[in-house]
């Protein structure tokens, strides 16, 4: 069962849905501005995904659909994604990235699995921690000067052969 997770951002709430493994698979594509307000566009969510219906714009003579839909597209870099909008037009989800086109039907099949009765879950943002303060860094140490190599002792010389 998935949940969808309620955060706080920048720019105000915003929620994911998250499949039973943890994983994100979308995201909302709008801010809210309270509790309230995500929820709602939860519950509008879960409404359009049980009546949506696939349209594959990579195809090059693909169906128009009409109403609630997720649109399966190319993005810049090539890759596939897909969007789930309402029958208004309006964008609901973003998909992530997928190298290819059935890892994005398996996406799509996931959000309709996890959104049916997912829990709705808001998440405290977790408290920043303060930066480390850097430690004061120990003044440089001057070079050691360079110790000239121990001299080898002079090599003896051999005793004069004593005469006979």
């Amino acid at each position: 069962m998935g949940k969808f997770i309620i955060k706080k951002g920048k720019k105000g709430l915003r929620f994911d849905l998250k499949a039973a493994n943890g994983l994100i698979v979308a995201s909302g594509d709008d801010f809210f501005a309270d509790e309230a307000a995500a929820k709602k566009a939860v519950k509008a969510w879960q409404k359009n995904v049980a009546s949506a219906k696939i349209e594959d714009q990579t195809l090059a003579e693909f169906k128009k659909e009409k109403g609630s839909k997720f649109e399966i597209y190319k993005d810049s870099k090539n890759n596939f994604r897909f969007r789930l909008k309402a029958g208004n037009g309006q964008v609901l989800a973003v998909s992530e990235a997928y190298k290819r086109k059935p890892s994005a039907v398996n996406g799509i099949k996931s959000v309709i699995k996890n959104s049916a009765d997912a829990e709705i879950v808001f998440e405290e943002a977790a408290p920043k921690k303060a930066a480390p303060k850097a430690a004061a860094k120990p003044a440089a140490k001057k070079p050691a000067a360079k110790k000239a190599a121990p001299k080898k002792p002079a090599a003896k010389k051999a005793a004069p052969k004593a005469k006979k």
